[in-house]
């Protein structure tokens, strides 16, 4: 059984806990309003890349983005290099895994923490450094290169990218991004797509499609890191929030410890003095 005193220690130890608990949380909070602001999703450019598309018969034109001769894939997945995330890096990794179950490739990640998970794994792949607040863009940039590269080099026909998409501030979810083959998004019913055969391009339909989905693949993975890192706020909350949760639990139970420690002293004084008592009356 703990001392008085010992239990006296593990209560204080909680409540510095519990203080730099709710300071993390309120600095992950901060965290995510401030980057929440400042994303930009670019709906005026995809809404430019879809409406350019009109212009052509995708399905005449013959591109590796569009119609891959090799089957092979890579599944890039994006994870953090900090941790405190509730298991998100893991799930990330997980899904990734799954994907390069369905068709046999590689797997690229970038972050600390999916590197560690997928050599946990045993499973070989190709690293790249986490996201870098002030580097995001670059590292997008280099990220598409090298993944464009292998398409190039005929190497891999598919391309996915599995990251955390923040919901809210207390919600993420894991989601799948496929690069290539590139698929318009389904015409709704009863329209039908405009294709204006009368359009005369400068270039070949196959360069002008490489160039779009060039630019809109850099565009799209800038954007996935913003989601990720703010999707790394949002976990390290809910983590913390779970931590403190428990951490309560446990001080409730430390506390009532501490009463029945403190009663059963106090019951073992009164005995030994009513005892004590007793004797000094028998002597008399």
């Amino acid at each position: 059984m703990k001392t008085l005193s010992a239990i006296k220690k593990d209560l204080e130890f909680n409540g510095g806990l519990s203080s730099l608990i709710e300071t993390l949380k309120t600095i992950a909070v901060s965290q995510f309003r401030v980057l929440e602001q400042k994303i930009k999703t670019y709906e005026k450019f995809d809404k430019a890349f879809e409406n350019f598309l009109k212009y052509i018969d995708l399905s005449k034109v013959n591109h590796p983005f569009l119609k891959p001769s090799n089957k092979t894939q890579i599944v890039i997945a994006i994870t953090s290099d900090s941790g405190l995330l509730g298991g998100l890096n893991m799930q990330v990794v997980a899904t990734a895994l799954q994907q390069l179950k369905q068709i046999p490739g590689r797997l690229m990640i970038v972050g600390e923490r999916g590197k560690a998970y997928a050599r946990e794994g045993n499973m070989p792949f190709t690293a790249f450094s986490g996201i870098k607040d002030d580097e995001k863009y670059s590292q997008a940039i280099q990220l598409r290169n090298y993944a464009l590269g292998k398409v190039y080099e005929n190497s891999i026909g598919y391309l996915k990218v599995v990251y955390p998409h923040p919901i809210s501030l207390t919600s993420q979810q894991v989601r799948v991004v496929t690069f290539l083959p590139f698929s318009e998004k389904p015409v709704a019913k009863g329209a039908a797509k405009e294709i204006f055969s009368d359009v005369i391009l400068e270039s070949e339909p196959g360069d002008v499609v490489e160039y779009l989905l060039y630019l809109y693949m850099g565009q799209k993975l800038y954007e996935i890191f913003d989601l990720s890192r703010l999707a790394e706020f949002a976990a390290r909350f809910m983590h913390l929030e779970e931590s403190s949760g428990r951490l309560k639990e446990m001080d409730k139970k430390v506390k009532l410890e501490y009463f029945r420690v403190r009663h059963e002293l106090i019951d073992r004084n009164m005995r030994e003095l009513f005892s004590a008592r007793l004797l000094f009356v028998s002597k008399q």
